[in-house]
This record gives structure tokens, sequence and C-alpha cells, in this order.
């Protein structure tokens, strides 16, 4: 009895970009829960351990058309025929200030995490369409909130990224389609490496969160999983600011 009961709750997931650090706790949340969890990643070798416990994968590039129709379909399968929900985590991270930042580097970071997020919303929301709805979250960043030196391409990627998750929750509200973002503060992840990189930078750092401390991959996949298994109805069009106070600061 027990065995049917979690069979019965089990949904599909999706995780796009699924070899970032944030991307490995939410898979493994999933799993242990007793969802079942496709993955799309580039680097099939840092996913091993979630194909180990279940998870399917799909090998390719969330800028891909191809390779992110597959991943849904597979997701769609492994739902007997309907996908509960995606999550992105795709990003790139380059600091440089617009004078040194030519226009080919700033199109490559807005390409890569904008381009890339409609391309889930466009492909999973066709599918969530046509089975009766879903959720999806979609992953911005601080930098979004706050004037952050140096982060003018990255801020307005994820800028924009905040901005289609609101029309994207308007535009599909009566189709049972919920949309929602994460705004992570700094996080301890690879692609944090360079802000960390020496103990006076990771101290410089930690001086401008007003908890005075980074967060942990966990944090975020615990906050991005509640929006896709737990959030109410009603949440959606919500931009979630996971960063120890820093986007509320007054200058």
């Amino acid at each position: 009895m027990r065995t049917r009961r979690i069979q019965n709750m089990s949904k599909s997931f999706l995780i796009v970009g699924a070899s970032s650090d944030i991307a490995l706790e939410l898979g493994s949340n999933l799993l242990e829960k007793g969802h079942t969890v496709t993955l799309l990643a580039r680097d099939t070798g840092r996913v091993e351990h979630l194909v180990s416990q279940g998870a399917h994968l799909i090998q390719g590039d969330a800028l891909d058309k191809d390779s992110v129709l597959k991943a849904v379909e597979l997701a769609n399968e492994n739902g007997d025929g309907k996908i509960s929900g995606v999550a992105h985590l795709v990003g790139s991270l380059v600091l440089r200030p617009p004078h040194a930042l030519d226009l080919d580097a700033f199109n490559e970071v807005i390409h890569t995490n904008l381009s890339s997020a409609f391309l889930t919303l466009s492909v999973a929301g066709k599918s969530m369409l046509r089975n009766g709805g879903g959720r999806m979250v979609f992953t911005s960043s601080v930098a979004a909130s706050l004037g952050l030196m140096n982060h003018e391409a990255i801020a307005a990627a994820k800028g924009g990224i905040e901005s289609m998750v609101r029309s994207a929750a308007a535009t599909y509200s009566q189709r049972n389609i919920r949309v929602n973002a994460v705004a992570p503060g700094l996080t301890e992840t690879r692609l944090a490496e360079t802000l960390l990189r020496s103990d006076a930078m990771r101290e410089a750092a930690v001086g401008k969160i007003p908890l005075k401390r980074i967060n942990q991959p966990q944090e975020i996949a615990s906050s991005m999983e509640w929006l896709l298994c737990e959030a109410p109805d009603n949440f959606t069009g919500q931009v979630l600011h996971l960063d120890g106070g820093m986007s509320q600061l007054n200058g």
C-alpha cells in the first residue's frame, strides 16, 4: 500500500543545464522524493551519479532546439505522457566594464542565459499546453536587482529572464502553467570560483551581504524544488530572492 502511494505521487521533472552545482543538488532532491528526473547536460561526467540513481540523460546543449525537444519528449514519456515541471539552470558569468567588453562577448552572455531560457520556455510550454499544465522555474541573479560593478552583461541577461518570467506567468495563467524564478546571491559554486579565489576576495564579498555568509547550492536547490512541487497554485510570476538580504539594500 505504501509503495503504491509513492508511485501515485511521483512526477516527471526535467532539469536543463543539469551539470551545474545547483542542478546536481536539485536532481538528487527530486530522486530522493521518488520522482522521475530527466537531465539535459553537456558535461555528462558530472551527472553520472544521478544516472546511477535512476535519472535519464540527454547529452546536449540548452541552446540546441533538437536537444531541448528530445529532453522534453523523454520527460513526457517518463511521466506517462506528462511533464510536471522544468528547471532551467544554465548560466555564464563575464565580469568586465562595458568599455572592455566587445559586442560578441556581450551577446554570448545574453545568448547563453536569456536565449536558452526562452527556448526552454517555448518548447516546454508547448508541451505543457497540450498536457494540461505544469511548472517552470528559471534562474536569475541578485545582479538583476542591484547595480553591481562590472555586471552589465549578466545584469541585462538575468533582468531579461525576470521580465520574461512575469510575462509568461500572465500569458499562461489560465492554462494551468506556473512560471517563477529564483535570484540567488553569491553561491558556493564553480561559476563563482573567480569571485572567491582568495581570502581577501571572499571577505570583501561576504561584507556586502547583510547575512554575512555565502549561499550553499542546496539552499537554492531546495527553493527550486519547493517551486516545482509544493508552492501554492496562485504563486506565479514571482522571483524568490535568495541573497541574504542583499537585494533589499537601498544604495
